[in-house]
Order: C-alpha cells, then structure tokens, then sequence
C-alpha cells in the first residue's frame, strides 16, 4: 500500500490534545502544539475549552501546569456518547490513561 498525505485526520485536534496529556500530564503547551501540528495559541485555546467544560483540571507546580483527565466522563459526540473519556485513551492505548 502506498503513503499518501490525507487533508483529514479520525481525531479532532481536541483529542489530539487530550492524548498528549494523557501521555504525558506535565506537557508544555509549546510541545502539545508541535505533536497536533497547530500553533501554541491554538493548544492554548483547546486546552482552555477542556478545562471550561470539566474534561480536564489544571494545577499550578511551580513554573508548569499539572492536568489531569476526568476519564469518568462521556464522550462529547452524539455517536459515542455512551462511551467514557477513558474509554477512547484505554482504546487509543494510551500509556497513563488515567491522566495522574
């Protein structure tokens, strides 16, 4: 099968976001910005839009920011709403699934 470069992506970059954090809860903005490929002002905004509707909190330590993921939480979609946060980081594989 050849390659090819897709104008699509099966994850929005909210997802893709919440991976990142899944992955690693300290993440930088700058390097959540890098691994979606969007600017640091756009991870920023997502990450706010998360935090305003209680998919993640965020904790001051030190200089960074600490998040954490509420996997106990239905999926934003009408499609998979039956399915927890939790659900799509456990599928995904996501190594630290539970966000601590």
């Amino acid at each position: 099968m050849v390659e090819r470069a897709l104008s699509w992506s099966f994850l929005t970059n909210h997802a893709q976001v919440l991976l990142c954090i899944a992955a690693d809860p300290g993440i930088r903005l700058r390097d959540i910005g890098d691994a979606v490929d969007i600017t640091e002002r756009a991870a920023h905004r997502i990450v706010g839009e998360l935090v305003a509707d209680g998919y993640i909190t965020r904790e001051r330590n030190g200089r960074r920011n600490r998040y954490t993921i509420a996997t106990e939480l239905p999926l934003p979609d009408r499609v998979a709403r039956e399915h927890r946060i939790g659900d799509l980081l456990e599928l995904l594989a996501v190594g630290r699934a539970s966000g601590a």
